[in-house]
């Protein structure tokens, strides 16, 4: 927060400028006299409202006790000087901030937390030095987590809301809420790591158009203009959240992997694909092709799913990793496709990367297995979508013969797609068939006599038109009187 401009009713610099040589002299033979000299000429500064003056003071004589090495008495100092009556806002932040820098020299780290905890009481409740109290906690958290206190480390660091902070940087406020969400992950608290990420929004991180020449020159143009009026022009520097994005999507990736959300796996790989340091770099660019096309291939059938998978097979980039495109070409055409034959040809290739595993407790990632599994579910669920365009009536065993699996199972499968209402199907389980002809009402079959009528109809009128031309051409062209008789007969006959 901004100190309300007083005007100091007396400038001290001169006075401030004579004395601290003097104290810090003093202060190798006597400290606490030191003190008492500038403490005095603090409270005049103070009471004059000498913003400069006082600053200075105050961090003269938090300095003074770090040299002296008496950590001790820098924290009482740090105490009484912020509660001192109608102490400067400004003031005690510079102290604060100077305090601040001083940890990385505590001597060990019972010192280094006593001074935290000083730091800490002196920034509660104070809006003023939020920004000073977030990074004091966030040193305070990353010392927990080095000690091995994962709860401690979540729970100090998630008690900011550094989101309402209005005096932070805006990529600070980003960093702060990735680290929360860094240590929920950890401590497998993923209900609050969701609720931490989605205060994050996704535009600041979107990725910005270059500019065209064009903008550049113009810019340019403007600033010299303005210089030429004798104007201040500060340069503007892009900020740069290329990495911020990176550990974003990472972080929502996990999420989603744990709940097994595979439609948005894939679309958070899809953003990271839009990365300038992705598309650049070979090696990255198809690991995350790679991970798109795995993810939307797993990802359960719907419109969504449906067309964000003919988009994905359109991409050009994908002819980089030329048998993960043949892969998903397989599910964007009305094919049937074998598992076994799936399984032996892109088996190998798939249980090669992290994504998949063939068997159970292959690799650190407990749900490698169970991905393997819903691929196998969705190769079953593709040919009974395929048998469905194909068949309005089935036997069941020559069902099972083309989808590769047991009378059972087929039927937990069509249960299941029925269930979720991706195709229409009946068992009869007496006559052992499986009718995927869906029943049609009264007004539909009105509706499609209607429009068969109507087709009817329309070539009819067509098929006359065309006689009325054929006459009406026969009965321009130079002998028609002779022939007219003729070309009606062919025109009857027609």
């Amino acid at each position: 927060m901004a100190e309300p401009a007083f005007k100091p009713e007396k400038d001290f610099s001169k006075e401030v400028d004579k004395l601290l040589p003097e104290a810090e002299q003093l202060a190798k033979t006597d400290i606490q006299a030191a003190i008492e000299k500038l403490s005095v000429l603090e409270k005049q500064t103070r009471q004059a409202s000498d913003l400069a003056s006082t600053s200075r003071i105050l961090v003269a004589i938090v300095t003074i006790c770090k040299n002296a090495g008496d950590w001790s008495l820098l924290n009482d100092q740090t105490l009484v000087l912020s509660k001192k009556h109608g102490q400067l806002k400004q003031a005690i932040t510079k102290m604060v901030q100077t305090v601040i820098d001083f940890l990385p020299e505590t001597p060990n780290l019972e010192t280094k937390l006593s001074v935290i905890e000083t730091l800490r009481t002196v920034t509660e409740g104070k809006i003023f030095l939020e920004v000073e109290r977030a990074r004091v906690t966030k040193i305070l958290s990353d010392i927990k987590k080095e000690q091995g206190d994962l709860k401690a480390a979540t729970d100090i660091l998630c008690e900011l809301q550094v989101e309402t902070f209005g005096s932070m940087d805006r990529r600070e406020k980003v960093e702060f809420i990735l680290a929360q969400v860094a240590l929920c992950i950890e401590s497998k608290d993923w209900t609050q790591a969701g609720i931490l990420s989605r205060k994050i929004s996704t535009k600041y991180l979107a990725r910005r158009p270059k500019k065209t020449q064009e903008q550049l020159d113009k810019e340019q143009k403007d600033r010299e203009a303005k210089k030429a009026k004798g104007e201040e022009v500060s340069e503007e520097k892009e900020d740069d959240v290329t990495d911020l994005k990176l550990r974003y999507y990472e972080q929502q990736i996990i999420l989603a992997k744990h709940d097994s959300r595979y439609l948005d796996v894939c679309k958070y790989y899809r953003q990271v694909l839009d990365t300038e340091a992705v598309e650049e770099d070979p090696a990255k660019l198809q690991a995350v092709l790679q991970r798109i096309i795995y993810f939307i291939i797993l990802a359960p059938h719907d419109n969504e799913q449906h067309d964000l998978l003919h988009r994905i097979h359109k991409d050009p980039r994908i002819a980089q990793v030329p048998q993960d495109a043949e892969l998903l070409k397989l599910f964007t055409v009305h094919e049937l496709m074998r598992w076994p034959e799936v399984s032996k040809i892109f088996g190998p290739h798939l249980c090669s990367t992290e994504i998949f595993d063939s068997e159970p407790n292959q690799s650190a990632d407990d749900k490698a297995f169970q991905r393997w599994q819903d691929l196998r579910k969705r190769v079953i669920e593709h040919n009974v979508r395929v048998v469905a365009k194909y068949y309005t009536r089935i036997r069941v065993d020559r069902l099972t013969q083309l989808l590769d699996l047991t009378e059972d199972e087929t039927e937990k499968y069509i249960s299941e797609l029925v269930t979720f209402k991706t195709v229409y199907a009946k068992i009869d389980r007496p006559a052992r068939i499986v009718s995927f002809a869906k029943p049609r009402d009264a007004d539909d079959i009105l509706n499609e006599w209607s429009f068969n009528m109507k087709s009817l109809l329309g070539h009819l009128e067509r098929i006359d038109h065309l006689i009325t031309k054929e006459e009406m051409m026969a009965r321009i062209q130079p002998g028609a009187k002779s022939s007219k008789k003729s070309v009606k007969e062919k025109a009857a006959a027609r």
